[in-house]
């Protein structure tokens, strides 16, 4: 199999299918070598290396991303990385962490967007509960003034 043709395995393995199949539509025969570096590149010949496997890869994916301030990316890197097994909580800590290196500013814009992603794929620890919620809950535990 070609690099080329590994990539775009792996690319719509890690992405999903509509993700790729949009941006194959959008591909322009000015955007078409640009395309194809990155499918050859990117994904035929880095994401298939053995060195690290895809969670791992997708969690340095998200840290760089943080770190150079790539919004725009980030959030289908969040849909990569729990596509790749990733937690809600795996992914929070690998925002945090990677504040402490490239500084709050960037982990705070990473937290945003993975919030909205993680909340868009149904996971409860994204989820934005409403104030009476909360007072019910600390409530029924005890916790109440």
């Amino acid at each position: 199999m070609s690099s080329a043709d590994e990539g775009m395995r792996v690319r719509r393995e890690v992405l999903g299918s509509a993700h790729v199949d949009r941006a194959v539509a959008r591909t322009t025969e000015f955007t078409r070598p640009f395309q194809e570096y990155i499918t050859e590149s990117v994904w035929g010949s880095i994401w298939t290396r053995d060195g690290l496997d895809r969670r791992t890869r997708s969690c340095v994916t998200l840290a760089v991303l943080t770190a150079l301030g790539r919004h725009e990316e980030i959030g289908m890197h969040v849909r990569a990385a729990v596509h790749n097994g990733l937690t809600a909580a795996e992914i929070a800590e690998v925002l945090l962490h990677t504040g402490a290196y490239a500084g709050v500013p960037a982990a705070n814009a990473a937290f945003a967007i993975g919030q909205q992603v993680l909340a868009e794929l149904g996971d409860e620890a994204a989820r934005i509960r409403p104030a009476e919620e909360d007072e019910d809950e600390q409530h029924r535990a005890g916790q109440h003034d």
